[in-house]
């Protein structure tokens, strides 16, 4: 393993520590801007618009005056109307695993997703770290989601 792929490990296993609520834990890690390192900032990933994946079909940047708080997170939206349809069904446009990557995930890892590596399927958005293990991932998707939906629980300790 990697020292990137330790650090988010770590970062995810300090998020999780003593976490025993049936809700998953939302992935709020950004870039700081400081040798390209990631840390919590309270906003879902990374601060796009989750409901505009499904509306307008790719990755839109959301707007703080278009704000939600779900599951101890913080989602952006780009308009209200978005925001709304969000608050009505928020299971229904929350991307997969809490927000982690769908690959890292079937892997046992939670790690970071890029926010242009992204697949809608089933009705259901997955997000991926890059664009090399979102490759890896779409070779076989439904075998990859079927072992992210085991491992996911138990990652994060959940009773």
């Amino acid at each position: 393993m990697n020292l990137v792929t330790r650090t988010f490990v770590l970062l995810a296993a300090i998020a999780f520590a003593g976490h025993a609520s049936a809700a998953a834990k939302i992935n709020t890690l950004d870039k700081d801007g400081l040798f390209s390192g990631y840390k919590e900032t309270g906003i879902a990933i990374r601060g796009y618009d989750t409901v505009a994946y499904f509306t307008l079909g790719r990755p839109v940047e959301g707007d703080k005056q278009y704000s939600v708080d779900w599951q101890e997170a913080t989602w952006l939206f780009s308009t209200q109307e978005h925001a709304d349809l969000f608050k009505s069904d928020p299971e229904a446009y929350a991307p997969q695993y809490g927000g982690y990557c769908a690959y890292g995930v079937s892997q046992n890892y939670l790690v970071k997703i890029e926010v242009d590596q992204w697949k809608i399927v089933d009705g259901k958005l997955y997000l991926n770290y890059d664009k090399g293990v979102q490759k890896k991932w779409i070779k076989d998707i439904p075998g990859y989601i079927s072992k992210a939906d085991n491992l996911f629980l138990p990652l994060l300790d959940v009773e």
